[in-house]
């Protein structure tokens, strides 16, 4: 079995709260689940605190380094590639676009979206000079790991990746997302919230469409006056000053997501863009209806077992929501099934067979 360096650093900045940091601890528990844990080197920044990580047989390894300014991201390619030159292992996995400019090895580089390019726009600005560098290096991967087959093309179209590199492999929800006994309870304890709301999960940034979430809403409150929308999640630097009328909970623990899915009516899901989806994801999975727009990828994960409106059409997503609250149990059985067919088990053992692979 080949000797894996796992590149676990995002968990210990901003993306550990974020999907990347979810993918980070669910891949690496899935390995584990594979008896996959004694191949892996885990590579982390000695000068940040370890990060909560599960048990394991899995070594650890550490780098040093901090680069500013407009030569940052040279020099951060420049010394992972000395890192990979120290420890050697058989293959490097990168989970984000920080990428060495050489390896000694085959190198693995998970792929979750390419939205800066793939959206555009002058909000996008700044993130496209973050990871110029990093979406140059993506086609010198020996493989491309994408989340959806929507990131696949993007890879493609947007960093010249040849297809014949890329293998998609499909993330999972938290085994802790699973209808919740008592959840209407705590949430009318807690949040003193009548179960049946709708609800939003994520930042309220420009591509989540804010305006839109409360355009859906208004029109899903002529059907159901009383409809509340409730709003979970770090809302981010983008955000509205407010959301007129709205709940917002702000971050939640896991458990109290779960909790927050399984008693509301539905996920409402303005989201002009993805690479994945995970919200409606864990939303099917706690047995929570999903109303979204049909683009990128939300087709791939939602698949019939939701209600998917032409993208940005609020009036339609609002409706969508409504007749969904009124009537959800159709949809809850079939989300639920769909969410079974995700599982990190499953992507680990994709994920394994990727890196025996690049060793033939």
């Amino acid at each position: 079995m080949p000797s894996v360096l796992l590149d676990m650093r995002p968990l210990q900045g901003p993306s550990a709260g974020r999907g990347i940091g979810t993918y980070a601890l669910g891949l690496l528990q899935g390995l584990i689940s594979q008896g996959f844990d004694s191949n892996l080197t885990l590579l982390l920044d000695a000068d940040f605190p370890e990060p909560s990580l599960p048990a394991g047989g899995y070594k650890l390894a550490g780098s040093r380094r901090r680069y500013h300014g407009q030569l940052s991201a040279y020099e951060e390619a420049v010394a992972l590639g000395s890192d990979l030159q120290r420890i050697r292992p058989d293959v490097y996995h990168a989970i984000d676009l920080r990428l060495a400019g050489r390896s000694p090895c085959p190198w693995v580089v998970t792929l979750h979206d390419l939205i800066p390019w793939a959206l555009g726009g002058p909000r996008m600005r700044g993130e496209r000079f973050r990871f110029w560098l990093g979406r140059r290096l993506l086609k010198r991967a020996d493989a491309v790991l994408a989340v959806s087959e929507a990131t696949a093309r993007d890879a493609a179209r947007h960093a010249g990746v040849d297809p014949k590199r890329t293998k998609v492999v499909y993330e999972a929800a938290d085994p802790v997302f699973e209808p919740r006994s008592g959840a209407a309870d705590r949430v009318r304890e807690r949040r003193a919230l009548e179960p049946g709301y709708l609800l939003f999960v994520g930042a309220l940034d420009a591509r989540k469409d804010p305006a839109g979430l409360l355009r859906a809403w208004a029109v899903a409150k002529e059907a159901r006056p009383q409809l509340r929308l409730v709003i979970a999640g770090d809302p981010g630097a983008q955000a509205p000053r407010s959301m007129p009328g709205a709940t917002t909970v702000g971050p939640v623990d896991k458990l109290e997501l779960a909790d927050l899915y399984s008693a509301a009516g539905c996920l409402v899901f303005p989201s002009r863009y993805e690479g994945f989806g995970l919200p409606c994801l864990e939303a099917m999975a706690c047995g929570c209806p999903v109303a979204a727009y049909a683009n990128s990828s939300l087709p791939e994960v939602v698949d019939g077992a939701g209600t998917l409106v032409p993208d940005g059409d609020a009036g339609a997503l609002g409706r969508a929501a409504a007749a969904l609250v009124a009537d959800p149990e159709h949809a809850r059985r079939a989300g639920l099934e769909r969410a079974k067919l995700f599982t990190w088990s499953k992507a680990a053992r994709q994920t394994i067979a990727l890196y025996e692979s690049l060793l033939r």
